[in-house]
């Protein structure tokens, strides 16, 4: 078998054929021919017979390595004139547009990207951290489902933090197909108002409309068409204008004062639920632009809450036992805080001691811990709706004749998101899907040791939890779509 053959079936890449094969001390170098005659533009689909010149030098991809050396493929190409993108080198079928890695090589440092950090991927590939970056955004810009956001029904919203100094990123988890559907940088109604614009973009504004035939044309010149076309209307994607006549797509007439709702067609008027805490002013945005969703606050948060609430009147009686000078006193309740925020049942005998003494001394700090543990059994499963909103209704009582601040604050809380709350029972839906995501997340951060920018961060949560299914070379081939 010739060295040639030899290579064309090792490095398995489609389109082409090996030329010649050169051996260096710290590389192999493969010499390869396109098949095809025809050139294609790297940006579109436009191919040509046409060649505008051939490049003096040849192109240089780096492929999976042979053992210890290195291998590049090289090729020299020609270069078209593309009516759209002018004149460009012509694209190659086993490599992205703009890249110099082959696809294997690049489907290879995606799947790495998101199982280890990306020094352990420098010294393993031998690539700079950079290089990383841009082939992880490469792969998420081809590979990612462009109809991501098409049938999204029940969906969460919620921020992550990716830097320090409160820097966040907004995630769009898909309830059904337990991926993140979208992101950006920042959090609140302002990134909720950047999904619903990318969700349903405004239409573009239409043409103006032909001169009726009673009318003159504009230009004496100007001739009439033979046949003026049909009035038509467009069927409505979101916020629409008026379609002139001749334009849009033909539909049904209506009956006489029946008017189309332009929501009605919008992806955002599918949505069924959007799950959220209590924080981050997601409500407002969803409020406004999908009104028949159903907001679901996580009851999750609620107990969040009533522990933060517990957490401060345990500080503040502390800090009465410090100012009293009782510094052994203060020291021993200081220890008391995780006896007073885990569950009884998993408590160990000591902290169990413990809590048994904060009940039978009385006073604040054994109150807040009843009204703590009054909140989580209602949401305790096994409990009807119906259930839950006459415990919800005592509760709310309680808390405003509780006469300790935290706990009124918290009452307020849940009376304004009561309806979310019990709705989120209702449906069943949580944020336990995207809390377990936004862990993802912060692993992910944690293993990068931070990222220099929300980009590079977005990338990489795409890459992990997207909609993007991450493959090893070898599998590419076997599935036959390498």
């Amino acid at each position: 078998m010739r060295v040639t053959t030899a290579f064309s079936r090792l490095v398995r890449l489609p389109g082409v054929w090996v030329k010649k094969v050169r051996f260096e001390p710290d590389r192999v170098i493969v010499e390869v021919g396109l098949r095809r005659k025809k050139l294609v533009c790297p940006e579109c689909s436009y191919s040509t017979w046409a060649r505008k010149d051939k490049r003096p030098a040849d192109s240089v991809w780096r492929h999976l390595d042979l053992g210890v050396w290195a291998l590049e493929i090289h090729c020299r190409r020609r270069r078209l004139w593309c009516p759209v993108h002018g004149a460009l080198t012509e694209a190659v079928p086993f490599a992205r547009a703009g890249a110099e890695f082959t696809r294997d090589f690049e489907w290879l440092v995606a799947w790495l990207a998101a199982k280890v950090d990306k020094t352990t991927l420098q010294r393993m590939l031998r690539i700079d951290w950079r290089t990383i970056g841009r082939i992880v955004k490469r792969v998420c810009d081809e590979e990612l489902d462009p109809g991501r956001l098409d049938g999204l029904f029940e969906i969460g919203i919620d921020e992550v933090s990716w830097k320090r100094q409160h820097k966040y990123l907004t995630l769009v988890v898909d309830h059904l197909r337990r991926q993140v559907v979208w992101g950006c940088e920042g959090a609140g109604a302002a990134a909720a108002d950047r999904f619903f614009a990318e969700l349903d973009p405004e239409p573009a504004s239409p043409s103006p409309a032909p001169n009726p035939p009673d009318q003159p044309p504009p230009y004496p010149d100007a001739k009439r068409p033979a046949v003026w076309p049909e009035p038509a209307i467009m069927v409505p994607f979101g916020p629409c204008p008026t379609v002139p006549a001749g334009h849009g797509i033909p539909g049904g007439w209506l009956e006489l004062g029946v008017e189309l709702e332009p929501g009605m067609f919008a992806r955002a008027g599918l949505l069924d639920a959007v799950s959220m805490d209590m924080t981050g002013g997601y409500a407002k945005s969803v409020r406004e632009h999908a009104r028949q969703a159903t907001i679901c606050v996580d009851p999750y948060h609620v107990v969040q809450l009533a522990n933060q609430a517990l957490d401060e009147v345990r500080r503040d009686y502390w800090n009465e036992l410090r100012r009293a000078d009782d510094q052994q006193a203060a020291k021993r309740f200081k220890d008391a805080r995780w006896c007073l925020l885990k569950r009884p049942e998993k408590l160990t005998d000591e902290q169990a001691a413990t809590l048994a003494r904060i009940k039978a001394a009385g006073g604040e700090v054994s109150r807040a811990y009843t009204l703590k543990e009054a909140v989580r059994g209602i949401f305790e499963p096994g409990l009807s709706l119906e259930d839950v909103e006459i415990l919800l209704k005592r509760l709310l009582s309680r808390l405003a004749r509780c006469r300790l601040k935290p706990f009124i604050r918290l009452g307020k809380t849940i009376r304004k998101h009561r309806d979310g709350i019990l709705a989120a029972i209702r449906l069943g839906i949580n944020q336990g899907r995207t809390e377990a995501i936004n862990n993802k997340v912060r692993l992910i951060t944690r293993r990068a040791y931070g990222f220099h920018s929300a980009q590079a961060a977005l990338a990489l949560v795409l890459l992990t939890c997207g909609p993007i299914s991450l493959h090893l070379p070898h599998e590419l081939h076997t599935l036959g779509t390498g």
